[in-house]
C-alpha cells in the first residue's frame, strides 16, 4: 500500500480535497515523517485494516515537535479521516468553554439531565467512584465537563452537545479550518437523535486536525487563553492511562483525550517531561486489546526520538 507522507506536496491528500491546508505556522518536517513511518512499519501498523461494515481503514498519525522556535510537523497519513470515538469530546468541550468565557452560563451553572441523553449503563472506567448520570439529575456544567473528558462519560457528552448546540461547535471548527471534523452525532442510537441529525454522516476527524487542536491548547490560542488553560487542566486529569500514556516515562505529563470503540483505539495529547515537549495524535483502526502493546511501544519510540532531537 502507499502511505501519504507529510511532505510539502500535499495536493492529493484528503484534507486538502476538503479545502484544508497545512497551517503556515508549522514547518513541515520530512525527516520526522520518515522516522514516524519507519516506526509504524516496524510495528505492523502500516496496513489496510478491515473494520467490518466500515470497510478498509488506515492509521492516522501526526506529531508536532515543540522543542524549537518554529513547531515542526510530521506524520503518517495525517490527513486520513477516521472515526475518533470519544476523542471528539474535546471539540465539544472547547465550545462549551467558549460559551462560558462569553458569559452565556458558568461552570457552576446547574444543568438537568434528561433522557435519552443518559445512555451509560456502566462507567467507562469502573473504578471511578462518580455515579452514572440519570434522567432528572441536577449537576453543574463544570461537573459535566470533567466527567466527559476525564472519564469519557457518554451521558455527559450528550448533555453538553445539547447545551453548546452542534451548529455552534461546528462554527468553531470552521473558524480553525478543521473542515470534515464537524461534530455530527451524539453518543446514542440514531432513533433517539434530534430530527435534523437522524441521517447525518458519522463524526470523523484526522490526526492533523486533532494535533492542531492540541497545539492551540498548548499555545493558549484555542479561542482565548482562559479557554486554552481550562482545556489543558481538564486534559491533564485524564483517567485513562492504558494507551499512549503507558509507553511514556513516569516523569512525563500527558495532557490528553482518549477514545476507543470496536475497531478504533485513539489517543491525542501534549507531552511535557520538562525537557521535551510535543503533540501526538494517534488514531489506529485496531481493537484496543489487540493494539495496546504496540501503542505503548510507539509512544516510547516517539518520546526517544523527540529527546534525540534536542
Amino acid at each position: 500500500m502507499t502511505f501519504n507522507y507529510l511532505l510539502p506536496a500535499l495536493v492529493l491528500l484528503p484534507c486538502v480535497a476538503l479545502g484544508q491546508s497545512i497551517p503556515s505556522y508549522y514547518r513541515v518536517d520530512s525527516t520526522l515523517s520518515a522516522a514516524l513511518h519507519e516506526m509504524v512499519a516496524d510495528l505492523a501498523l502500516d496496513k489496510d485494516f478491515d473494520v467490518g461494515e466500515d470497510g478498509i481503514e488506515q492509521i492516522s498519525l501526526a506529531v508536532i515537535d515543540l522543542n524549537s522556535t518554529e513547531p515542526k510537523l510530521g506524520g503518517v497519513n495525517p490527513t486520513n479521516f477516521i472515526y475518533p470515538a470519544s476523542v471528539y469530546k474535546m471539540y465539544v468541550a472547547a465550545e462549551v468553554l467558549h460559551q462560558v468565557s462569553e458569559g452565556k452560563y458558568g461552570l457552576t451553572s446547574a444543568f438537568v439531565v434528561r433522557s435519552p441523553n443518559d445512555v451509560d449503563r456502566s462507567r467507562e472506567l469502573d473504578w471511578d467512584p462518580r455515579p452514572l448520570l440519570h434522567d432528572g439529575d441536577t449537576v453543574t456544567v463544570g461537573y459535566l465537563l470533567d466527567l466527559m473528558i476525564t472519564r469519557s462519560d457518554n451521558s455527559a457528552a450528550n448533555c453538553l452537545i445539547d447545551l453548546a448546540r452542534r451548529e455552534n461547535i461546528n462554527a468553531l471548527m470552521k473558524e480553525y479550518n478543521w473542515i470534515g471534523s464537524e461534530v455530527t452525532r451524539k453518543f446514542l442510537k440514531r432513533k433517539y437523535e434530534d430530527s435534523a441529525y437522524v441521517s447525518v454522516r458519522g463524526t470523523e476527524t484526522c490526526a492533523l486536525h486533532a494535533a492542531d487542536f492540541m497545539y492551540r491548547v498548548y499555545a493558549n490560542q484555542l479561542v482565548n487563553p482562559w479557554v486554552s488553560m481550562q482545556m489543558k487542566s481538564l486534559l491533564g486529569r485524564q483517567l485513562d492511562t492504558t494507551k499512549l500514556s503507558a509507553g511514556l516515562p513516569g516523569d512525563a505529563m500527558f495532557y490528553h483525550k482518549t477514545g476507543w470503540f470496536s475497531y478504533w483505539t485513539n489517543d491525542v495529547g501534549i507531552v511535557d517531561d520538562g525537557r521535551v515537549r510535543y503533540v501526538i495524535a494517534c488514531f489506529i483502526p485496531v481493537a484496543e486489546e489487540q493494539v495496546r502493546p504496540r501503542m505503548h511501544e510507539l509512544a516510547r519510540r516517539v518520546h526517544a526520538l523527540m529527546r534525540r532531537s534536542l
